[in-house]
């Protein structure tokens, strides 16, 4: 049975995340894998597909960084404030690459990453109905149930080249554990090919926590210890949001040349944790 790699988050970085991949970032509210995504725009990886459920603050960094080619996402923000505008200045003017975007329903989104991790081809559901976005996407397609008639809307399973999601905790074995506000983290990781969790801590022994998940190790590609991982969002149980963070972003995002120096001090110019260097990364179960 192959089992998850413990890594440094760069190593981690470097060996699934490829220049041209579909690339799923998950974590809804809290768990958003910020340090990975910083990560990814410090190796400077280019053209890639972007995936996630309401995009926020992480992807405008990953879009104003020139990382990306196009988005598929449901609802696009800066939650409690208000635009993205590394997104819009993309999608709108090209800068710094042109964006193509492909927008869904929360429910569509979702029910992708379903199927897609339970090797369908294809989600039907009840939804679109009324909304432009039949119109705009064109993988949004009607189907009619067999046994009822019923006109319902098909969207094609997910299935990104990797998932990137942030956890509380892991095992030596490579188990994840995760709880809170879960979101479709588990489903994202099983719908790709790989994956990279990032955690809090690693520790012997995974303590039971009321209505945790757990990623069995076979099902992840590899772990990095990251703690503050999800900062400015929030890891339930180790942190707080850092609400100023995502006010200052308005103003820091607004602008190319701010954007840019806040680029090369935060992101380009720091490294990851000393916690996570390479000289740590271990073969689980060896």
């Amino acid at each position: 049975m192959r089992m998850a790699r413990i890594v440094s988050l760069s190593r981690g970085v470097a060996e699934l995340v490829h220049d041209g991949d579909t690339v799923a970032m998950e974590g809804f509210t809290h768990l958003i894998p910020f340090a990975a995504g910083h990560e990814v725009i410090r190796q400077r990886r280019r053209n890639l597909t972007l995936v996630r459920m309401t995009p926020d603050v992480i992807y405008d960094q990953l879009i104003g960084a020139g990382c990306a080619r196009k988005l598929v996402f449901s609802w696009g923000g800066n939650p409690g404030v208000g635009s993205l505008h590394r997104f819009r200045d993309a999608v709108g003017n090209g800068w710094p690459v042109p964006l193509e975007i492909e927008e869904h329903s929360h429910a569509g989104m979702a029910n992708r990453y379903v199927a897609g991790a339970s090797g369908l081809p294809f989600a039907v559901l009840r939804g679109y109905v009324g909304t432009d976005l039949v119109s705009a996407t064109p993988n949004i397609r009607p189907i009619t149930c067999p046994f009822t008639g019923e006109v319902l809307t098909a969207v094609p399973a997910l299935r990104p080249d990797v998932a990137i999601i942030h956890a509380q905790r892991a095992d030596r074995a490579g188990n994840v554990q995760i709880w809170g506000i879960t979101g479709v983290q588990k489903e994202a990781v099983l719908a790709s090919a790989r994956s990279l969790v990032t955690v809090e801590e690693i520790v012997d022994e995974l303590p039971p926590q009321p209505g945790a998940i757990v990623l069995p190790t076979w099902a992840v590609t590899l772990v990095a210890l990251a703690p503050g991982g999800s900062h400015p969002s929030y890891s339930h149980g180790f942190s707080v949001r850092d609400n100023d963070y995502y006010v200052a972003w308005d103003a820091i995002s607004r602008d190319r040349e701010t954007f840019r120096r806040w680029l090369d001090t935060e992101v380009l110019d720091r490294s990851e944790p000393r916690t996570t260097t390479d000289t740590t990364t271990s073969e689980v179960g060896a």
